[in-house]
């Protein structure tokens, strides 16, 4: 019999071992950062608590969700306005009016905007107001900078969403990015690599899990000419390829792997270019290290060849920017956004 109990006990030992080891580089948490530095960088003034996503129009406008924060906000989050056509572009908070929309709650993530025949902006933008996400569809008054709420969208499949894609003004591809809401259990499940999380398409018709499994599904994007879907795996390190089908069902074609854990993703309109922001190493922007979470923004060209190009575009180990999530660019200028630090622009 002790013999029996020092074997399932060796047993324990070994397995737990090899978790411990999967997590470890699944989180790369051994990973130092070689700085790359770019020229004419400068912190922007005004955001003190973070810019997780950043979305920017043709014509310059960029939307900054800031405030994000778990399980609850202290004070409410904010969408911020940049217009990077001016020489030295500051923010300014939308107003948001609305009826029902409760805006003391506003807890934003992921945004997206789509843009209508009629030129009418609508930004879509995933909330946390409490255990269950939503998705708050606004439409952009661009003379009063105001956002006036038109909806707030809730469904049994998103639970828990991270990123969203507007493909239309009430139709979208969102990221879950988790199930499980109790923070201990969902820890162990992370450590174990069980928390499985899924893209699901939304329309007011039709409502479908359209890609599953996923350690942790995070950013999302569309090409431009809407053919191919674009998935951020963040705990696997790859950008997933989907070729997207008329009745908006997913078929994956390929995965770029990547020595980073990746956020959201950005589609340069005019190249096709991927932008990601990345965390370098996850132990330092899942957990209260002591050491301050690094930034990375990658870019990927030709991302449907064979060879796709992978270039790091920024590095920085936490000294100027911490826990970089989003990058976007229009006419040469980089806009970096981080989880719940500041954001970064460039002039490159």
């Amino acid at each position: 019999m002790v013999k029996m109990l020092l074997t399932l006990l060796g047993l324990t030992l070994t397995a737990f071992k090899d978790h411990q080891a999967s997590y470890e580089t699944r989180m790369n948490a051994f990973r130092e950062v070689e700085p790359v530095e770019l020229p004419n960088c400068n912190l922007v003034k005004g955001i003190e608590s973070g810019s997780e996503d950043l979305e920017i129009l043709s014509n310059g406008l960029a939307f900054i969700s800031s405030g994000l924060k778990y399980p609850r906000p202290e004070k409410p989050g904010k969408i911020l306005l940049m217009d990077l056509n001016n020489e030295d572009p500051t923010v300014l908070e939308l107003e948001i009016t609305a009826n029902k929309f409760n805006v003391s709650s506003f807890n934003p993530h992921g945004i997206s905007t789509f843009t209508d025949k009629d030129n009418t902006v609508y930004l879509l933008v995933v909330n946390h107001p409490d255990d269950h996400s939503t998705v708050e569809l606004f439409k952009f008054q661009e003379e009063e900078k105001r956002l006036l709420h038109l909806k707030t969208i809730k469904h049994e499949l998103l639970p828990n969403m991270n990123d969203i894609v507007a493909v239309g003004p009430e139709h979208f591809y969102a990221t879950n990015n988790h199930y499980f809401e109790n923070p201990f259990w969902r820890h162990w499940l992370i450590y174990l690599g069980l928390e499985l999380s899924d893209v699901v398409y939304y329309s007011p018709n039709e409502v479908k899990v359209v890609a599953d499994e996923f350690d942790i599904a995070n950013g999302i994007n569309v090409s431009p000419d809407g053919k191919y879907v674009y998935v951020a795996e963040t705990l696997a390190h790859k950008i997933h390829v989907y070729e997207r089908h008329d009745n908006w069902t997913l078929t994956l074609l390929k995965s770029v792997v990547l020595n980073t854990l990746v956020d959201n993703i950005f589609v340069d309109p005019v190249t096709g270019d991927l932008w990601v922001g990345c965390h370098p190493n996850g132990m330092r922007i899942f957990y209260n290290s002591k050491e301050p979470p690094a930034s990375e923004v990658l870019q990927i060209q030709d991302i449907l060849t064979e060879d796709p190009k992978v270039t790091v575009v920024y590095a920085d180990n936490g000294t100027v920017l911490q826990g970089s999530s989003a990058a976007s660019v229009y006419k040469g200028k980089l806009l970096i956004g981080s989880v719940s630090h500041k954001a970064l622009y460039c002039k490159r």
